[in-house]
């Protein structure tokens, strides 16, 4: 129902973008920790499953290594997808046994991708690939990805909802974007983006120092 890409780069920015035939999916698979990496939970979601794997990160724990220990002995884990991806750039993924439909994992330099109930499983090789390939902010990288998967077939129905967030050296999402149902969740996230990224900085300036902050002329706020 689902397929996702968490990318990071030079910055030490990390970010997810996801997509599903489900409603509000962003609210339950993304999991960010701003200097310590990303991690979905998808499939048939278990919301526990990503900070468990951020947990084992933070405690220093290769991407790997943090998905053996979140996965080993836990009941029903065969229903689940994972991805895991550190700061740095290495990442790991998992698909149960019991994954659903057509599902696939791929991980690149910086990126690691997941699906289920996918068209074919290169809608994930698709994914990898447009991200490797592209260039910019990592906002823009992580929707030209999401856009490559569905150009690519997508799920193997339409999808509904889509998400994107991004953690960079500040202790909340810089961008922390949904569309919970839409007919096209994709092309409104792109239209979201484009409105969000140029005020994007200002709203952490906002959080660190007010008095820097500009104003957006809103009324009321002359």
């Amino acid at each position: 129902m689902t397929f996702s890409v968490l990318g990071t780069d030079d910055t030490g920015a990390v970010g997810m973008a996801v997509t599903s035939s489900s409603p509000a999916v962003a609210a339950r698979c993304v999991h960010l920790r701003p200097r310590i990496g990303g991690a979905s939970s998808q499939n048939v979601t278990d919301p526990r499953l990503g900070p468990a794997l951020l947990d084992a990160l933070e405690a220093g724990a290769e991407p790997e290594k943090a998905l053996q220990s979140v996965t080993r002995d836990r009941e029903h884990i065969e229903h689940r997808q994972l991805t895991v991806l550190a700061a740095g750039g290495e990442g790991a993924a998992y698909s149960g046994a019991a994954s659903l439909g057509t599902h696939h994992d791929a991980t690149g330099a910086h990126v690691v991708a997941a699906g289920n109930m996918l068209a074919t499983p290169e809608v994930i090789d698709a994914v990898v690939t447009a991200f490797e390939t592209s260039s910019g902010e990592l906002e823009t990288r992580l929707l030209t990805a999401l856009e490559a998967g569905l150009a690519a077939g997508g799920e193997a129905g339409p999808v509904h909802s889509a998400g994107l967030s991004v953690v960079r050296d500040v202790d909340w999402r810089v961008t922390d974007l949904r569309v919970d149902w839409h007919d096209e969740p994709i092309a409104e996230l792109g239209r979201l983006v484009e409105r969000w990224m140029p005020q994007r900085d200002d709203y952490v300036t906002r959080g660190l120092d007010p008095t820097q902050a500009p104003s957006y002329g809103v009324p009321g706020d002359e």
